[in-house]
């Protein structure tokens, strides 16, 4: 196999067409689905980014707020704390908490319901988003019982033991 054939991938792919794509700042697309509280944008999905498998983009939450209880389906999503301090509930009543910063990442497993928390009274809470699908799945909930207590859960794994 020569070199250019390596490196074509797909049969007669026009890897100027069908190769690597930018999608700005200024060119994100609001028009997702939202949820109370936040405010999301698309930057990679189909449509966009011609993306068959994830869909990416950013989400801000206001100082001091917090979003409608949600999941997003069968989808895995991760979150990454750009900016802020984010506090996640999570449960059939919200009743777990655990709280994230700069750099920290947030996995949520599929048909989670939970709840994004800014926990700062004074700045924005930014976070990229990256989903398992391209489906724009956004189930609000109305949870009738909230736990007015939630346990803090500190995740840790065989690898990273508690110090």
């Amino acid at each position: 196999m020569t070199p250019p054939e390596r490196d074509r991938g797909r049969a007669g792919s026009d890897w100027r067409l069908d190769g690597v794509r930018v999608v700005h700042a200024d060119e994100l697309d609001a028009n997702t689905p939202q949820t109370p509280g936040m405010d999301r944008a698309a930057a990679i999905d189909a449509a966009r980014a011609g993306a068959e498998k994830l869909w990416a983009g950013t989400v801000v939450i206001r100082p001091d707020a917090k979003t409608g209880a949600h999941h997003h389906g069968d989808l895995e999503s991760v979150i990454y704390v750009v900016s802020g301090r984010a506090r996640m509930r999570w449960g059939e009543r919200l009743e777990f908490v655990a709280e994230a910063g700069p750099g920290d990442f947030i996995f949520v497993p599929p048909f989670v319901p939970h709840q994004e928390i800014n926990g700062s009274p004074d700045a924005p809470l930014s976070c990229v988003v990256v989903r398992s699908g391209q489906a724009p799945v956004v189930v609000n909930l109305d949870l009738p019982e909230v736990e007015p207590n939630p346990e803090a859960v500190r995740w840790v794994d065989d690898i990273h033991p508690a110090h």
